[in-house]
């Protein structure tokens, strides 16, 4: 599994910070950790209390604003793609970064699909989990495929309209 982020200059590798753990994995003392919603929920303040970084991961029937609390102490909400017809991940990312406001890093699992990289990005991902390294060359070429956007988010690139109207 590659870690890939996305960067101005194009994209880069990075080493995964975060040991993901299951929901019945002993919890180590320090070091970043990524659990499950349902983890979280279970063990919050055990979580929010321990040394070192932590992370939760939303399956695609759990919604970001149940996290809304505790943004300002997670490093790393990631949300899962469980198959590549399941795009509410794409709706999460929106949530988190424009609604709720999350500064951190916001991580595509599961099904990330390179087809689907340059939208992940402007709703907001800024990682992106992916099977096989030998795919970063072609990550790089997409997350720069698309030059002209016609919808606004919150990323802050001027849209077709905008970019006509000289706004």
């Amino acid at each position: 599994m590659a870690l890939l982020e996305r960067r101005e200059d194009g994209a880069a590798e990075i080493e995964d910070r975060f040991t993901r753990l299951g929901d019945d994995d002993a919890l180590p003392g320090s070091g970043g950790v990524l659990v499950s919603y349902s983890r979280f929920s279970a063990e919050r303040e055990a979580l929010l209390s321990r040394d070192g970084d932590l992370g939760v991961w939303l399956d695609s029937n759990e919604s970001p604003t149940q996290l809304a609390d505790d943004l300002d102490r997670l490093a790393v909400v990631a949300c899962n793609f469980p198959a590549f017809n399941d795009g509410r991940a794409f709706s999460y990312a929106r949530l988190l970064r424009e609604r709720l406001g999350f500064k951190g890093e916001v991580r595509a699992i599961g099904e990330v699909m390179l087809e689907q990289i340059t939208f992940m990005v402007r709703s907001g991902f800024s990682t992106f989990e992916l099977k096989d390294l030998k795919e970063l060359d072609e990550f790089k070429r997409v997350c720069d495929e698309v030059r002209v956007v016609y919808q606004p988010t919150g990323d802050g690139r001027q849209t077709a309209l905008q970019r006509r109207l000289g706004s």
